[in-house]
């Protein structure tokens, strides 16, 4: 290895620019299976009879693994080290994937929710792995520009995810709701069902073979390694009487915030489709709408990329992103659904110009993708600082906390359910509240 490094590490140019183009690869993968689950909610609503709340439970078996699976997964990856335990997480979410299989074959959602929980446990052994990599593998200073790089590539997946498998499985859906409104028994209903629950097969196994023939080549791959256990000397110093992780509060704070982040982030990401099918919008409009989010993310990224650590500091992206988001909520909330405009729109899997149906409201919902952009990439540095050879054990905490996108959502589903789709986005407003309270205070409790 080069002797002349750039990073903490000492890592050279070369391999810093190699293991940052892999891990972008493996946040590619993140974001396409991720946010597949926006387009799976309504599919699955319909496909197995579902309601609103029911859906949500699709969010609640992918990202409660994460909570169930982020110590294990620290523990696995201290035998395997970072490359060998993304390669098991890469057949860990091969194998989640063929559970759809039976599941389509017998429309039962649990089952699907079975395979939902083993895709995220393959990924939360990534995420586990890949967050830390990218935050300690260069300067800290310039992590929130590291990893909103990882979010491009992330949210890119994200927006071309949903219209791809919408385009397989919601193929002459509009055909499939007429036939299910004249079906005059359940026998003819179930076998029009079964059809619709079938088309999942064939993509589910693709993923499944892309996803192990990843794994195999990331055997074959030099990614170097690096030390999540480095300390400097002054970290070392300001740590030396420390004995566990719960006396860092800064780190503690920062994973409430987390959870309530990628509460809010599932929110906007997953709800907004069956959000403009509620308020009339035909699919082939909404969509399209998971993709505005993931648009709007992208925006963002590409600010942070550009403005951090230049001229705006990781803690200032953070106040404007809790500002942004609390604007937007309301925005969401209040703007009356009758407002709908028609935007000319670029259909990104056949490039060609559609013209869009969105209400104002929905928008709302989508900016809230770009007051999102900047707290993930922005947090993780802040809450890993200082923790030395606590590190690890942190990390794996913040991926626990990704939790929360289990639960708020399916805490939306139960609202709209009760009160409406749109009322239901109340929720967001303490969520953002928490991230703001971290980015003016939180970041700094017990340093």
């Amino acid at each position: 290895m080069a002797t002349t490094g750039i990073a903490s590490n000492g890592i050279s140019r070369k391999d810093y620019i190699f293991s940052i183009t892999v891990i972008g690869i493996f946040y590619f993968i993140f974001g396409f299976v991720t946010w597949l689950n926006g387009i799976l909610i309504p599919f699955l609503r319909t496909a197995c009879e579902l309601n609103d709340f029911q859906a949500y439970f699709v969010t609640l078996a992918f990202y409660i693994s994460y909570l169930l699976m982020a110590l294990p997964a620290s523990a696995v990856l201290k035998k395997t080290g970072f490359k060998n335990g993304m390669a098991l997480g890469l057949w860990i979410m091969a194998l989640g994937s063929l559970v759809f299989i039976p599941a389509a074959l017998t429309r039962n959602y649990g089952l699907f929710l079975t395979g939902l929980f083993v895709e995220g446990t393959g990924l939360a052994l990534l995420q586990t792995a890949s967050n830390p990599y990218v935050t300690i593998i260069g300067p800290r200073e310039s992590a929130a520009k590291r990893m909103s790089i990882m979010g491009i590539a992330n949210k890119f997946a994200g927006a071309i995810a949903p219209v791809i498998l919408a385009a397989i499985i919601l193929k002459d859906s509009h055909i499939l709701e007429e036939k299910l409104a004249r079906a005059v028994d359940a026998a003819s209903r179930a076998v029009l069902l079964d059809e619709m629950a079938r088309k999942v097969i064939m993509p589910y196994i693709v993923m499944a073979i892309i996803l192990v023939l990843l794994g195999l080549l990331l055997r074959f791959v030099h990614l170097p390694d690096v030390d999540a256990d480095y300390e400097d000397e002054a970290i070392g110093v300001a740590n030396v009487k420390k004995t566990s992780i719960w006396q860092f509060p800064h780190l503690i704070l920062g994973v409430i915030a987390l959870f309530f982040y990628v509460g809010v982030e599932v929110i906007a990401g997953d709800t907004i489709i069956r959000y403009g099918q509620s308020l009339d919008i035909p699919m082939e409009s909404s969509k399209y709408f998971t993709s505005l989010v993931m648009f709007a993310m992208i925006a963002g990224y590409l600010l942070g990329i550009i403005f951090i650590p230049k001229y705006i500091s990781q803690g200032n992206a953070l106040k404007v992103c809790g500002i942004l988001g609390l604007i937007f909520s309301f925005g969401a909330i209040f703007v009356p659904p009758s407002l709908v405009f028609n935007v000319p729109f670029i259909d990104i899997t056949s490039f060609r110009s559609i013209q869009l149906v969105l209400p104002l409201t929905v928008l709302f919902v989508g900016l809230m993708g770009f007051s999102n952009s900047l707290v993930w990439p922005a947090m993780w540095p802040l809450a890993l600082d200082g923790l030395g050879k606590f590190t690890k054990t942190g990390s794996a905490l913040l991926v626990m906390a990704i939790a929360g996108g289990a639960l708020l959502p399916l805490a939306y589903g139960r609202l709209a359910v009760v009160f409406s789709t749109q009322v239901a986005y109340w929720i967001c407003v303490p969520c953002y509240l928490a991230i703001m309270y971290y980015a003016f205070h939180g970041y700094k409790v017990g340093k």
